[in-house]
């Protein structure tokens, strides 16, 4: 199944995102998500407001449930940083995760043992196919 592409998360939205990601997956309500914000938390009604961009963007379901709502992400962490990334990689890496890793290995002065894990990565993935 093809993904729907999204548009990208700001700071705050990525806030939002990563406690609505740390809850379980079938969704939770404002207050449960607000539990999970970083300090200095926002108010209830900023949360509120960022909760119904998330929806319009696309980000987000809800459901009413009584007389609130649960918020429900439409895709996982994982989707949403893989969709990211491949932006990334085709807007400023022409498209390729060879320029992309070299980047990274040359600017972040990667540590041999981080380096090891990546060509253990590279190996296993080989493996696999």
């Amino acid at each position: 199944m093809k993904e729907k592409k999204l548009s990208q998360l700001t700071k705050a939205e990525t806030q939002v995102m990563n406690a609505l990601w740390s809850l379980p997956a079938d969704g939770a309500s404002s207050s449960e998500i607000m539990e999970r914000m970083p300090e200095p938390k926002p108010a209830l009604t900023t949360l509120l407001t960022f909760l119904k961009i998330l929806k319009e963007k696309g980000f987000v379901v809800t459901e009413k449930m009584g007389k609130a709502l649960r918020f429900t992400p439409v895709l996982s962490r994982e989707q949403y940083t893989r969709q990211y990334m491949t932006e990334v990689k085709n807007t400023f890496f022409g498209g390729s995760l060879a320029s992309l890793v070299s980047f990274f290995a040359k600017d972040e002065q990667m540590s041999d043992e981080e380096v090891a894990e990546i060509m253990q990565m590279l190996k296993d993935r080989n493996i696999k196919k």
